[in-house]
């Protein structure tokens, strides 16, 4: 469904820059029969960063073959397509339509549907900012949709805007080791755009990782929806078993790793268990300790965990132990109980940071007053 309206906002979206190329030649003088290969060169739209449709891959083109060739046919070679003649959307977009146990009268339905829905923009609001609304409000109910296995890709975007407003990514690189369907990933480069004037988000690099390869494909489309050029490995990975950016040192390190893993890839020789090898029943300490082993020397870091990490005994307690002696937890902040629709588990955020000096220059902020600087209290050391 996320895959065949992605296709029609990308032809939409081509559609719309086409157009506004003729109406530009035709201002200029150009003769209409010269307008036509002007708006057939390619150059045009990779320039201005529009995915390259070519003619049998648009919408428009597939109505009106469908019926005489098979719209499952068609739709299967148009995201063939579209994936050939742009690297960014390599292996991503699903070829599923022509299968012989899909029904091409329900996949002719949907089609049908899609087609009177148009993602072409206004002068207020770009094709763009039209599918990347209609993007996260499908992810959001398919996540309710799905129950428990919902919280694999989704994040409640409340939980999401509170983490990136502490955090401030304006600058640097931006990383989620459990990426889901990219939601931390758009949101900092939303925060950017929010609070104009102080970056573009040109100025973030992100980067992250993902176990599913079905979330990992929602993650590459939800961040080429929203003009990101985010990368997120060459293909879908277990981050504890298999780290895709080794060399990373992130400026800022956001995640939701899924709750109290009881069955991971543990390797006590792993060197990113600085503060101690995490239990085999319970992965919690892994991921903090996996986002410290990717911060830069100034970096932040906040962790979505369930609440019960900040009292769990043994080997856990030990490892926290270590990791407040080294000065790393800023702070912890308590979600309001039931946040998550797709788990009661109660959660808290655990915010990390390497320098608590005041008045540092972070990649993110200018130099001011750090937030996370330990204040004196009542005389002693906060």
């Amino acid at each position: 469904m996320l895959g065949l309206i992605f296709l029609k906002y990308v032809c939409d979206a081509f559609d719309e820059h086409r157009n506004k190329l003729a109406k530009e030649l035709a201002e200029d003088g150009v003769p209409d029969d010269r307008i036509g290969d002007f708006v057939e060169d390619r150059d045009q739209y990779t320039n201005a960063h529009v995915f390259w449709v070519p003619e049998a891959a648009r919408w428009s083109w597939i109505a009106a073959n469908a019926k005489s060739q098979g719209v499952g046919k068609l739709l299967d070679e148009a995201m063939d397509t579209v994936m050939r003649e742009n690297a960014a959307l390599t292996g991503v977009l699903p070829k599923v339509f022509n299968r012989h146990e899909v029904d091409q009268q329900r996949v002719a339905e949907l089609f049908d549907l899609i087609t009177d829905a148009r993602f072409g923009g206004t002068e207020d609001k770009l094709a763009q900012d039209v599918l990347g609304e209609v993007y996260e409000y499908v992810l959001g109910n398919f996540a309710r949709a799905e129950g428990k296995k919902g919280g694999e890709f989704y994040t409640p975007r409340s939980v999401v805007r509170l983490i990136v407003e502490i955090l401030e990514p304006n600058k640097g690189r931006v990383y989620d080791p459990a990426c889901g369907s990219g939601g931390m990933l758009v949101q900092a480069s939303k925060f950017i755009e929010a609070h104009g004037g102080r970056g573009h988000k040109s100025d973030i690099a992100v980067y992250g990782q993902e176990l599913n390869e079905r979330t990992w494909r929602l993650a590459k489309m939800n961040l080429a929806i929203h003009g990101i050029d985010g990368n997120l490995a060459a293909r879908w990975g277990d981050t504890l078993a298999d780290d895709m950016h080794p060399d990373l040192k992130a400026d800022f390190v956001m995640a939701n790793p899924p709750f109290n893993i009881n069955d991971w890839a543990r390797d006590e020789s792993d060197v990113r268990w600085r503060y101690g090898v995490p239990p085999r029943n319970n992965a919690n300490f892994a991921w903090l300790q996996h986002a410290v082993s990717k911060l830069a020397g100034r970096g932040t870091a906040a962790v979505v965990l369930a609440n019960g990490s900040r009292s769990a005994p043994r080997v856990e307690a030990e490892i926290r132990q270590a990791m407040v002696e080294a000065d790393l937890v800023a702070c912890m902040v308590a979600l309001p109980p039931q946040l998550f629709r797709t788990t009661q588990i109660p959660a808290c955020l655990c915010f990390l940071t390497k320098d608590k000096s005041p008045g540092r220059e972070t990649p993110g902020r200018p130099a001011r007053q750090n937030p996370f600087h330990r204040r004196p209290r009542n005389g002693r050391d906060g």
